[in-house]
């Protein structure tokens, strides 16, 4: 296991950052808050510096932290300089840090989904690998705890692909309402739980559709809770489908 992140990723970092509208002044006030934080004594506390950039600046600055601490950093920073994910090489830098260096995240602070009910999700999936896919990528994604608007999209897709598998055609989930609850009765379901099923299937499409099609804002808090509900329906299905072989 690595002990820290290289520094050439470090310094490609404050590039990066420096270069998609992170100033010179921001850049020192938000060294020391973490340096407060962290009780690190850096080089560059004060604007101006005396660093021959901000891209020195904020890389020696970086450069007196932890490995998790620089990590942490790096990622907020990201966060902070691109809230709707606009910025290409910001994403490019994020997606990197979170794939190459993710041993260096703070396990204790993530929102880990059910384990269980994901694990058994793509289990059931398994037979389903156009299914699979993009549940695996939206998986991906919120892990990681970046593009939580794809995510949610990705979780739609990888519904829709498998009721469209599942019913023979190529509706939206929209219009498949009637044919889940006759999917379900047909294999034993309680005309109660096709209804429910329904129901569920009706409030899924309106969230996703609220918030995928029509506005960027997606709710942090509710992204787990809908992930969890999308399994639980996927596996849902496939074990109807099971009893019935």
């Amino acid at each position: 296991m690595r002990e820290r992140i290289p520094t050439a990723f470090v310094s490609h970092a404050a590039t990066e950052l420096t270069n998609n509208g992170l100033s010179g002044s921001k850049l020192v006030e938000i060294s020391c808050a973490y340096a407060v934080d962290f009780s690190v004594d850096i080089p560059h506390a004060r604007y101006p510096f005396v660093a021959g950039n901000k891209r020195t600046a904020l890389l020696e600055n970086l450069m007196r932290f932890a490995p998790k601490q620089q990590y942490q950093i790096i990622r907020e920073l990201c966060d902070r300089l691109n809230p709707d994910g606009s910025i290409a090489a910001l994403v490019t830098l994020k997606m990197k840090l979170l794939t190459e260096y993710q041993e260096f995240a703070d396990q204790d602070n993530a929102s880990p989904l059910h384990a269980t009910l994901v694990q058994e999700t793509r289990h059931w999936l398994a037979d389903h690998p156009a299914a699979r896919k993009p549940f695996d990528e939206a998986l991906h994604k919120h892990r990681a705890g970046i593009f939580q608007r794809n995510t949610l999209d990705d979780l739609r897709l990888a519904v829709e692909i498998l009721v469209c598998e599942l019913m023979g055609n190529d509706k939206s989930l929209e219009n498949q309402m009637p044919l889940i609850g006759l999917y379900v009765k047909a294999r034993g379901g309680s005309a109660e739980l096709a209804n429910m099923f329904q129901k569920l299937v009706e409030y899924f499409t309106k969230y996703q559709n609220t918030y995928i099609k029509h506005d960027d804002a997606v709710i942090t808090a509710e992204v787990e809770f809908v992930f969890e509900l999308s399994c639980s329906f996927m596996k849902h299905f496939l074990r109807l489908k099971s009893a019935a072989i």
